[in-house]
């Protein structure tokens, strides 16, 4: 359950970030004008007057001068977020189920995007895919929230079959966030990500601290939520050592797929604070500034 007082929280982080993110995103319709937009336009030396807010304190520690960053004004972006909601992301080994960790960051991009006076779009899918229409404003937010809480995650997943379809919706480029547990074959997770390569692309990966790590020992009987299939099975330090190489592995090689269409994979586990994971998201998408 996605409690209201989470939209109040996100005014706070707005507040943390305060439009200070850079970005390659080049949109539909982006203008010369200079603004506090989310497009970097270039450096100019720090005048007095000028916003402090702005000084590239990373080029000052390099030069020992003052530069602020001018922003491009950028018109018409529309903000996709793709959540996935099989069954399996209604997994919980603590407090926090995986299907409403990735609902709460899902509002945080839906949130931004808001307070930039752009449309955005919240779909999910599990055996079908159910996009809500683009538009803007707080009582979109609030429609999502309330959808968000009374849908549970469940079904089998469609994954490459859900996002090959959504492709067919986006006419422009767009920022388009993929929310799931990426637990699919990397060959479907290599096409879906072809068909979005001339989008700016995020894939976020949640997990819970369980698949993570498999902190476990000894006799078990594991039963897939998507398919209530049941498998017993002993978990020993070898199988665990193999296990955690595997998800390394398939992190990794998604990483590389990213990279290849110049666009990021995050993943965390629903222990991780929130507002941290999203915080660490903007300030790894905009090359490690936030100012």
């Amino acid at each position: 359950m996605i409690e209201t007082d989470f939209l109040k929280h996100l005014d706070r982080l707005s507040l943390i970030i305060n439009k200070r993110i850079t970005s390659d995103y080049a949109g539909e319709r982006i203008t010369e004008n200079v603004g506090r937009g989310l497009v970097f336009k270039d450096y100019v030396i720090y005048s007095p007057g000028d916003d402090f807010r702005s000084i590239d304190w990373r080029v000052f520690g390099r030069l020992n001068k003052l530069f602020t960053k001018r922003y491009e004004e950028e018109r018409n972006l529309v903000v996709h977020v793709i959540i996935d909601y099989s069954g399996s992301m209604n997994f919980a080994s603590g407090k926090t189920k995986k299907g409403e960790y990735a609902g709460m960051l899902a509002l945080g991009f839906c949130y931004m995007a808001m307070r930039n006076n752009e449309r955005f779009v919240l779909s999910t899918f599990s055996e079908k895919l159910e996009p809500f229409p683009p538009r803007k404003g707080k009582k979109q937010l609030v429609a999502i929230l309330d959808y968000l809480n009374k849908k549970q995650p469940s079904g089998k997943s469609r994954f490459e079959e859900s996002l090959t379809n959504y492709k067919k919706l986006v006419n422009t480029k767009s920022f388009v966030v993929i929310i799931s547990d990426f637990l699919y074959p990397i060959e479907e997770i290599s096409r879906v990500v072809g068909r979005f390569r001339q989008h700016e692309l995020r894939l976020v990966q949640v997990l819970d601290p369980v698949e993570a790590e498999l902190p476990l020992e000894g006799d078990f009987r594991l039963r897939d939520i998507e398919s209530s299939e049941q498998m017993r099975t002993f978990i020993s330090p070898f199988l665990r050592k193999h296990y955690l190489a595997g998800l390394n592995d398939h992190q990794a090689r998604i990483k590389k797929i990213c990279d290849e269409v110049k666009g990021r994979f995050f993943t965390f586990t629903t222990n991780v604070k929130i507002f941290d994971a999203f915080y660490q998201i903007l300030q790894d998408t905009h090359g490690g500034h936030l100012g």
